[in-house]
């Protein structure tokens, strides 16, 4: 050991990259993009989080991305403690804000990863703590490269095989005794020396040793879109598709008037729904069904019959209202079939306006609605004609999935 002071390890995360080479901006920063169900980073945080060794972990993002950060903090199992730094217009800058930030932390070491390495495992880990706690002053976790390497002129034209003899390629985290890392970046930053592709170069240039330890052929850096895509095929191999399925029930009573709503559609008759609302018994059921797939209560709940302000609403704003609870808490509305009992009136002529209703209400295809309709066989309050009563089913996928 460099000192017989126990050895405390800090984690810069660099995170403050815009990924231009993922393509489609619109999408965001590629670190932030999901793969099997969360953000690239948080799977690269809990990699850190959970790993034993980790003291201190401080993420560097750009100035843009507190937002996605949080969100990206809140997919881990348990929420860490992270100190955030801003990063500059480089990576070599974003480094140095993250270093600073640790400085008077009490670390004495500390390991540079790229967020979007979400694959480094803890073995990996160990084996560069192991070489740090050896006193090696920095450490370089690396693959030997396996293909042949050419070297070509501007005008694409080979000029020669490069052996590969002792080649290897740079992975991260790259690991460094914390004062000679930091007072290396601040040397280069003073002599605005800005033309280095790695920490490890930094501390060649000053003259550090930097020893190689194993890399994991696992620990890729997610550069472009398709890498993206493959870490998300890689990642939801494993994983059921996380299909929950509600269903809702309602009933209301018929009194004499000029019409029913039932789906949103009026329908003339001779009696009228009797509620607190507009009476659709057939999208209150659909809302009990969607908010069923979340665990978010039900329709009374959010909507309670004794609120002044729901007096004649229209069920649409309870079934949109329902539909936003789902997409909040991540899930995709798949399927809506809604069956309703009644003696009259006829549903058969409306059922198409009906099935349009449903597509617009909760944003989804015209295949993706059933609405059905029987009889009583004039049994019962329904047989009456005392009420109508519908029943409901929901369909709903949420992200992420389950192992």
């Amino acid at each position: 050991m460099h000192s017989m002071q126990p050895m405390s390890v800090g984690i810069v995360i660099v995170a403050a990259g815009r990924g231009e080479r993922a393509g489609s901006p619109e999408e965001g920063p590629k670190q932030y993009r999901p793969i099997g169900g969360r953000s690239v980073i948080a799977h690269t945080l809990e990699k850190f989080v959970t790993w034993p060794q980790a003291a201190k972990i401080v993420i560097v993002i750009h100035r843009d991305d507190e937002t996605l950060l949080q969100a990206a903090l809140q997919q881990l199992a348990e929420s860490p403690e992270v100190g955030i730094a801003f990063g500059g217009a480089s990576r070599q800058q974003s480094v140095l804000a993250g270093l600073r930030q640790l400085e008077n932390s009490g670390v004495t070491h500390v390991m540079i990863h790229d967020a979007v390495r979400p694959f480094c495992d803890h073995a990996l880990l160990d084996r560069v703590a192991a070489a740090l706690a050896a006193g090696a002053p920095a450490v370089l976790p690396a693959m030997p490269v396996t293909d042949t390497l050419k070297r070509a002129g501007a005008d694409a034209q080979v000029t020669e095989t490069v052996s590969r003899a002792g080649l290897y390629a740079a992975q991260t985290p790259q690991s460094f005794r914390f004062a000679d890392i930091l007072a290396a970046h601040e040397k280069a930053a003073a002599e605005n020396k800005t033309d280095f592709t790695d920490d490890a170069a930094i501390a060649e240039w000053r003259s550090l040793p930097v020893t190689l330890v194993a890399g994991s052929s696992d620990n890729v850096k997610l550069t472009v879109k398709r890498d993206i895509a493959m870490a998300d095929e890689k990642l939801s191999a494993g994983l059921l598709p996380d299909v929950r399925t509600g269903n809702g029930y309602d009933v209301h009573q018929l009194e004499p008037g000029d019409g029913v709503t039932l789906c949103g559609v009026f329908i003339p008759h001779d009696q009228k729904l009797k509620g607190h609302s507009d009476a659709d018994v057939a999208l209150h059921a659909l809302t009990d069904a969607l908010l069923a797939t979340c665990g978010a209560g039900d329709i009374g709940d959010h909507f309670p019959p004794s609120d002044p302000q729901w007096k004649g609403a229209p069920s649409r704003i309870f079934i949109e209202h329902a539909a936003k609870i789902v997409r909040d808490h991540g899930g995709t509305i798949m399927n809506a079939d809604v069956s309703l009992i009644a003696e009259a009136p006829k549903v058969g002529p409306h059922r198409e306006a009906m099935r349009a209703k449903l597509s617009e209400f909760l944003g989804i295809s015209l295949e993706r609605c059933s609405v059905k309709a029987t009889t009583n066989e004039k049994i019962g309050f329904v047989g009456r004609r005392e009420g109508i009563a519908a029943i409901a089913t929901a369909t709903v996928v949420y992200r992420g999935g389950k192992a």
